[in-house]
């Protein structure tokens, strides 16, 4: 009998793990956003990091990353190189890479001076970090990006530091979608 109670014991174990494991995971993946987020998100008004006020809309009908950061972020910042060679990689195509900042209009304006970043960074403060929810990201977690297509879909979301070589896949596979 105890042989079969400790049988039982471990099966069940290794049962409740699984199923921890598997509502961990569920709980940590982005939530297909709202097509009306998108919506929101374009009709934003933030301030670049020369201080002009500028829309996101202005880049609709293209494929855009719109990757969320901060400077605070290491990640965020490591990634942020790689991103500016995926620009120039795509330049003269239609695919943007946008970077609105969860920091303040200051720090976004002195990061931009002291990184060459190809790409337009926005400071977007706590505002993006709702954005960014309601697009998917329930955690709040950064980085955080989404790719939408050029009709404002999301496509795909990416939490964490992203791999480049699966998002420049992904835009070589959605541009050509079209």
């Amino acid at each position: 009998m105890n042989k079969k109670f400790i049988a039982l014991a471990l099966v069940l174990g290794v049962a409740f793990a699984g199923l921890g494991i598997y509502v961990g995971n569920r709980q940590m993946t982005p939530k297909p956003p709202a097509d009306k987020a998108v919506a929101q998100l374009m009709a934003q008004q933030f301030k670049d990091s020369e201080g002009k006020s500028q829309t996101l809309a202005q880049w609709q009908g293209k494929l855009l990353v719109v990757n969320f950061w901060a400077t605070w972020c290491a990640p965020c910042v490591q990634e942020m190189p790689e991103l500016s060679a995926l620009q120039q990689e795509f330049k003269g195509k239609s695919v943007q890479i946008l970077g609105p900042g969860i920091d303040s209009p200051a720090n976004i304006a002195e990061f931009a001076k002291k990184y060459q970043i190809s790409y337009p960074l926005f400071a977007a403060g706590m505002e993006g970090s709702e954005l960014s929810r309601q697009l998917g990201n329930a955690g709040g977690g950064l980085p955080f990006t989404i790719l939408i297509s050029p009709d404002g879909r999301v496509l795909k979301s990416y939490l964490g530091r992203l791999k480049m070589e699966e998002l420049r896949a992904d835009i070589t596979k959605f541009s050509l979608e079209k």
